[in-house]
């Protein structure tokens, strides 16, 4: 290196800046391995979920249209869990919206379906998926599954306050669990309850009755993932047949369930369009019938 080089380089180094930024030295101090006890530690009010929150004028809270999401359904098979949810967002009768995604993959091997309140959901499990990332990064490796489900549990209990306002949130969590072998599910009620699912299926949502009963006839333990998929999709659409706040597959737009697999080999990945438009497409066409003869039209 020449001299005037070695001196450019001294005296780069030797004026460079030093790094700063509003809460950078509480960030690398040592804590807790959770994104979210560090937010309320230090800058609560960004939480989406504030420890109070009165209604005002004493009014509750849940008198307010906001959108909600349903219906979802989860069902294990061979090699891992299938999550399925429709696209429609109500507020009172009114339909808010018509491609809203519910289905949200949380790291390399999880994913949850929001149920409830659209947008408190949206900010949960922004702020969860924030949480498992920090824990990685922090940590070297990913939380186990039944540290997610507990992580997730606490998130849902942090979102009481607001439940009691009529703003509540039920999610719907499932993952491949390399110590099982398997795919697993986890329901929630609305104050954090976390119960496991051993039937290996679950739905939730305001059609969750209805794509219950199709699942508990068509479930299949054994079922590839192809199969599975059908089911679920089959599930949701005898969900949105009978319940108005679940939306059919909309063929003139084009929007159909959301639909993530997770396995061991291929982990959490959100299954192509025109893989489930093929699908749903082969469903309608088998449930289709002629109105004068009820017959299935040709």
């Amino acid at each position: 290196m020449r001299a005037g080089t070695k001196e450019r380089h001294a005296l780069s180094m030797e004026f460079r800046p030093p790094v700063t930024a509003p809460g950078l030295g509480a960030y690398l101090a040592p804590g807790p391995m959770s994104f979210t006890d560090f937010v309320s530690s230090h800058a609560p009010h960004l939480l989406p979920t504030p420890a109070a929150a009165p209604a005002a004028s004493g009014a509750a809270a849940g008198g307010l249209d906001v959108p909600h999401g349903t219906t979802i359904v989860a069902l294990t098979f061979r090699d891992g869990v299938v999550i399925a949810g429709d696209r429609r967002a109500t507020s009172g009768n009114v339909i808010a919206q018509r491609d809203i995604e519910k289905i949200f993959i949380t790291d390399s091997y999880s994913a949850v379906g929001i149920a409830g309140s659209a947008g408190v959901a949206l900010q949960m499990i922004r702020l969860y998926s924030a949480d498992l990332e920090h824990y990685e990064k922090l940590e070297g490796v990913s939380l186990s599954f039944d540290g997610k489900a507990n992580k997730l549990a606490q998130s849902v209990a942090a979102n009481l306050g607001a439940a009691m306002q009529g703003f509540v949130v039920v999610p719907l969590f499932v993952g491949y669990d390399p110590e099982a072998g398997g795919g697993r599910i986890v329901n929630y009620d609305a104050t954090g309850g976390r119960y496991d699912e051993h039937l290996g299926y679950n739905a939730v949502g305001s059609g969750s009755v209805f794509a219950k009963s199709a699942l508990k006839k068509t479930y299949d333990p054994n079922a590839d993932q192809a199969a599975a998929i059908r089911t679920a999709l089959a599930a949701l659409y005898d969900a949105a047949d009978d319940d108005t706040a679940t939306g059919l597959p909309d063929l003139t737009r084009g929007l159909y369930p959301t639909v993530v697999s997770i396995t061991g080999a291929e982990g959490a990945a959100k299954r192509p369009t025109s893989e489930i438009e093929a699908i749903v497409r082969d469903i309608v066409a088998e449930r289709t019938q002629s109105p004068s003869t009820g017959t299935a039209e040709a």
